[in-house]
């Protein structure tokens, strides 16, 4: 499934909205890394791809940012996990 995910700097996360429903995930920016801390996705919506949709969208933005990614959030730890080609941009000290 094709999602468009903005950020919005304002609320500190990066949005989805699909058929009147928001997906999400919060963050907090600190120097060079980004802390992604918890991803939401409303239930009728879960199982079509739209959360791995948004965090693959989101890693692109760390590494064109060139930041470092600090996976605060289960899901986006499990990603990392299931993608390894994502592995530079996870920040030093972290494991997944």
């Amino acid at each position: 499934m094709e999602i468009e995910v903005s950020e919005n700097k304002e609320k500190k996360r990066f949005e989805v909205s699909l058929e009147g429903k928001l997906a999400l995930i919060d963050y907090i920016r600190a120097e060079d890394k980004m802390y992604l801390t918890h991803t939401e996705v409303p239930s009728e919506m879960e199982g079509k791809g739209i959360a791995s949709s948004m965090v693959k969208q989101v890693f692109q933005q760390i590494r064109d940012e060139k930041l470092k990614l600090v996976p605060l959030c289960p899901f986006v730890a499990s990603y990392l996990k299931r993608h390894p080609e994502w592995k530079d941009i996870l920040a030093s000290g972290y494991n997944v």
